[in-house]
């Protein structure tokens, strides 16, 4: 459940309680969530872990997803999201921001901003989305390195190694990556952009026992599967990175479209949240009544008419 300021906190890293998790039989099913209030409706859905992709939190703050964006910026969305649902998050550490110390660095800096996971992927800056063509790999030493560099770094954050190197070097070379990687500290290995059912089966049948995880993106190269789907193939975890931003920037684009048009918001009501809606969401009343000082606010129940 999401907790207010001086509720318990969680009893355990956020590390262990994401091992625990994966420990159970069914696949861990991770919708992207990198704010706060998509957190918490993701939550009420009965989401137990949350992806923080960098595509999204780059899109978030008007950047591509080219490697531009800072430890401290994705720490900024880490602590908002682990605090308002104390779950454990599984976050996109795109190259490393740098070589291993810079690695290392990174580590200990989403740890203690709340992060469970990270995952960190083989390609040189500037780095590109993994369903985009043209990616620059760096050397399978130059990944292991970085992999040794944040398991002696980490006290209890969960390692995916990804490799992006199915594209361009083909199944055999990636899962010698992969096995290169496990070698190197990873506990589980994240093959990205596989393009067919086939080559998520060949994939997972030649890492026997190995966690693995799937990314379902809308607009890439892996077609549509469920989670169930991605399970039967040997799936441990999958994500949806970026669909909730995709939801939500559609959503604004009609919205200002509208305003401009009919020069207001009251064609567009059935579409929002209400005022209660969203103070239920993000627990209004349970922080008011922390202080006892505050007046319980009472919510307008609709609009008054333009007389």
């Amino acid at each position: 459940m999401p907790y207010v300021i001086g509720a318990d906190l969680p009893d355990r890293p956020a590390g262990e309680r994401f091992r625990a998790l994966l420990d159970r039989p069914n696949i861990l099913q991770m919708p992207g969530a990198h704010l706060g209030l998509a957190a918490l409706l993701a939550q009420k859905q009965g989401f137990e872990a949350l992806y923080l992709s960098g595509a999204a939190m780059s899109a978030t703050m008007g950047l591509p997803d080219l490697g531009m964006i800072t430890v401290e910026d994705v720490c900024f969305h880490i602590r908002q999201v682990a605090r308002a649902t104390g779950m454990p998050l599984l976050v996109d550490g795109d190259t490393g921001y740098g070589e291993a110390l810079n690695v290392m660095h990174m580590v200990r800096t989403f740890e203690d901003a709340g992060a469970a996971a990270v995952h960190l992927e083989d390609q040189h800056l500037p780095k590109k989305c993994g369903h985009l063509n043209d990616k620059k790999l760096a050397s399978v030493e130059e990944m292991a390195a970085k992999v040794a560099a944040a398991r002696k770094a980490r006290r209890h954050l969960y390692v995916i190694a990804r490799t992006d190197a199915v594209a361009s070097e083909g199944m055999e070379a990636a899962v010698d990556r992969a096995k290169r990687y496990l070698e190197a500290g990873a506990d589980a290995i994240f093959p990205e952009a596989l393009v067919t059912r086939d080559m998520f089966i060949e994939f997972a049948r030649r890492m026997p026992g190995v966690k693995l995880l799937a990314n379902m993106t809308e607009f890439g190269r892996t077609p549509f599967f469920t989670a169930a789907e991605f399970e039967s193939m040997g799936y441990s975890m999958v994500i949806w990175p970026v669909s909730h931003l995709r939801i939500a920037a559609k959503a604004w684009e009609k919205l200002y479209a509208q305003i401009a048009a009919e020069g207001g918001t009251q064609g567009a009501l059935d579409r929002m949240q209400t005022r209660a809606e969203l103070y239920a969401t993000i627990r209004y009343h349970e922080y008011e009544e922390l202080d006892a000082s505050l007046v319980r606010t009472i919510i307008p129940e609709g609009m008054p008419q333009n007389n």
